[in-house]
């Protein structure tokens, strides 16, 4: 998979990308990642990317032309099956999305900032709008990051058991089941003894039975999404 984003603050990655599952992928040539800053698409002698709206509303608003430039530079390179902006309005980002996306080959995501970018560019240069929340972040790298992460993990050879991504939270439309590890006991707090036992069908019976309890309890939506499939 390629991956390059396009962002106002591109040093925001060097953490997220230079460490653990990620780092790793990358590493092995599973993803590759490219990080482009959009001041360096702008015909502006000050490498603005934001000027005022129009009909005076408040906040800056990333403008067209260096969204554009830049994305019409990573085209000429590659075919993109996606242009996606992170957007609080988006669509939700959900386990089903992200194992949509992760069969991509090439994805642009633009982060936004300000109060927004022009709306040209939602109307003709993108294709896909995400939003990791209800909720308004300072600028789209954060989203960004967490959307990138979602989807390599999914990639196989990403993570060290490849069987790991496919007993995550809502991959069957459940949350997960409590797990344990050594300690058998801890200050008298015991492991159940049905994981001990060596009985597969047991265990996984009660991993099924565990996580529909807390999907009810804690994501009721889903447990009622759940009943009906």
């Amino acid at each position: 998979m390629h991956i390059d984003i396009i962002a106002v603050f591109p040093e925001m990655f060097e953490g997220p990308f230079t460490e653990s599952i990620i780092k790793r992928a990358v590493s092995k040539g599973i993803v590759e990642i490219g990080l482009h800053n959009l001041r360096d698409y702008t015909t502006d002698k000050h490498h603005k990317v934001d000027d005022y709206s129009f009909a005076a509303g408040a906040g800056m608003v990333m403008m067209i032309e260096p969204v554009d430039n830049c994305i019409s530079h990573l085209k000429s390179q590659r075919d993109y099956d996606e242009v996606i902006y992170m957007s609080p309005d988006g669509e939700l980002l959900d386990q089903p999305l992200c194992n949509k996306l992760s069969m991509q080959q090439n994805l642009i995501i633009l982060c936004g900032h300000y109060k927004g970018i022009d709306e040209r560019i939602r109307e003709h240069l993108i294709t896909k709008e995400i939003s990791i929340g209800n909720y308004v972040l300072s600028g789209g790298e954060l989203g960004a990051a967490v959307l990138v992460d979602s989807l390599v993990r999914l990639i196989p050879g990403a993570l060290g058991d490849e069987t790991s991504a496919l007993s995550d939270s809502f991959q069957d439309g459940l949350v997960s089941p409590p797990v344990y590890t050594r300690p058998r006991n801890y200050k008298g707090w015991e492991v159940p003894e049905v994981l001990l036992s060596g009985n597969d069908k047991m265990i996984s019976d009660w991993r099924l039975e565990k996580a529909i309890e807390r999907t009810k309890e804690r994501r009721p939506e889903m447990y009622e999404i759940f009943k009906k499939s």
